[in-house]
């Protein structure tokens, strides 16, 4: 019986995906971030990769 290792994700492609300068790149994105603004909630660049 082998041991299972969990996918090696990639920081840098999940930040190019996901991060705050691909939600800024769209409309929709920019409109997500102002609704959580709006809740209170501290949107921040991910500093560290």
């Amino acid at each position: 019986m082998s041991t299972h290792y969990p996918k090696r994700r990639s920081l840098i492609k999940r930040a190019r995906k996901f991060g705050f300068r691909a939600r800024m790149k769209t409309s929709l994105g920019r409109k997500m971030l102002n609704r959580k603004r709006r809740v209170g909630r501290s949107v921040n660049v991910r500093k560290s990769f």
